[in-house]
């Protein structure tokens, strides 16, 4: 495992940065679950709070800047999915963040949603310690550098959702609409698992499980677009698991 000045190094190069103000650094790439007992401002989410708003500021400003005849609404839509968990942990993890994050024994047995959420966390932190110690010009480049590759028009387009998608075929060439029943519950009450089937005209065309309700339907509707030949495996990245 990297020693903490380890860690700090590569970050401060991941950030092009080096800081003068060490502990912010640190508290940016340190979990909660590693400083029990010790100040809040040991860990990263004070950082989190303020990178949380510096970052919006920041994507706000270049989308409106890069596309000056996108309206509000628009703007609004590329704004969420730029900000999205799902796209700043996979920024993160592609920027290499992950094996610098300092967990907690308790943290590191929660696997790979646990360090989803560090991930997009750290991000957010180093943009907020970034902000403090060196001003929003080298923020703004931070940002512009990790987040700006993925920035296109086409965040703008609200994302089809996997239950519309199914709703639109099925009417249109079966002329009923799919059903969807909840078949178990499983697990600890503070991580469930619910598996769901959907059936169109009576027959059961698709089977999902998520942590919701609504996340097995949605992942239910994947299976059955993709056994009856609308989609792709991959067409719904990170819209639920079939099974």
């Amino acid at each position: 495992s990297l020693k903490m000045h380890q860690r700090v190094a590569e970050a401060e190069r991941v950030c092009g940065h080096h800081f003068e103000n060490q502990d912010l650094i640190v508290s940016a790439l340190t979990h909660p679950s590693a400083v029990e007992g010790r100040p809040v401002s040991a860990s990263y989410e004070r950082l989190e709070f303020l990178g949380d708003s510096v970052l919006g500021a920041i994507v706000a400003t270049d989308l409106f800047e890069r596309f000056p005849d996108m309206d509000e609404g628009a703007l609004t839509q590329a704004k969420i999915s730029l900000v999205s968990g799902k796209m700043l942990s996979s920024v993160a993890e592609r920027i290499g963040l992950a094996p610098l994050i300092v967990m907690g024994e308790s943290e590191r047995g929660t696997g790979e949603r646990g360090m989803h959420s560090a991930l997009e966390n750290v991000y957010e932190a180093l943009v907020g310690a970034l902000y403090l110690d060196a001003g929003y010009d080298a923020t703004h480049a931070f940002v512009v550098s990790t987040l700006g590759p993925e920035v296109s028009p086409a965040l703008a387009e609200k994302p089809i959702s996997p239950k519309s998608r199914l709703q639109e075929v099925t009417q249109r060439d079966m002329h009923c609409g799919p059903e969807y029943k909840l078949v178990s519950e499983e697990g600890p009450a503070h991580d469930p698992t619910f598996t769901s089937v959907v059936l169109v005209g009576g027959r059961r065309v698709g089977r999902g499980s998520g942590s919701s309700k609504k996340s097995s339907e949605s992942a239910a509707a994947i299976d059955a677009l993709v056994r009856l030949g609308y989609a792709e495996e991959g067409d719904f990245e990170g819209a639920g698991t079939t099974n």
